[in-house]
């Protein structure tokens, strides 16, 4: 099993939210980040990656969310 890559924010593009509800604003507590890309590789992020990504930098998921919803 090959190990995913530390998550550096900076090299992170192209990312799709989902799960969002505009009801639940300003919380967006459903939301997550389904996709995104590597900026130096352009290789997508494994689900270990977004996993790791939603649970561990949530103050950045609510950013991607807050803007992809304004």
């Amino acid at each position: 099993m090959l190990k995913s890559r530390e998550i550096n924010l900076d090299l992170i593009t192209d990312i799709e939210v989902d799960g969002v509800d505009t009801r639940d604003y300003p919380d967006f507590c459903d939301g997550y980040i389904a996709s995104a890309t590597w900026s130096d590789t352009l290789e997508p992020l494994t689900d270990d990656e977004l996993d790791d990504l939603n649970q561990s930098h949530g103050q950045f998921v609510y950013e991607c969310i807050y803007d992809s919803v304004f």
